[in-house]
């Protein structure tokens, strides 16, 4: 009983443990996924910011992120746009699945620029 008592704790911490950043890596990939598929969207002949930003939130949403930060610049793409650069951004604190420990107050950032198709 005393054994249980001590070894429980140290199971439950390294088990969130292993759940934070497992979820921390799940939100990465898709960020990364994410930056560049709403890129590619963008810089073809015809692309716009409000489709990158959809096609973002789309894949974001696949796996339960909230909140994210989609911005991508120029705002208005036209013929003389010669790049697209496309920033996510992710607060930790509201994508966690436990309580926010590990990651509390910080995001993950990631941001691609692609140059346009037929420039």
């Amino acid at each position: 009983m005393v054994e249980f008592a001590l070894v429980v704790p140290i199971v439950f911490i390294l088990f969130f443990a292993a759940v934070e950043f497992s979820r921390a890596a799940i939100i990465r990939h898709s960020i990364d996924n994410a930056v560049y598929e709403a890129a590619r969207i963008a810089i073809v002949p015809g692309g716009t910011a409000t489709a990158a930003q959809v096609e973002a939130r789309r894949i974001l949403s696949a796996v339960g992120v909230v909140r994210p930060s989609i911005v991508v610049t120029p705002s208005q793409i036209d013929r003389q746009t010669s790049q697209v650069t496309v920033r996510v951004t992710v607060p930790m604190d509201a994508n966690s699945y436990v309580p926010p420990q590990c990651f509390a107050g910080r995001s993950i950032t990631r941001e691609l620029t692609l140059r346009r198709e037929g420039v």
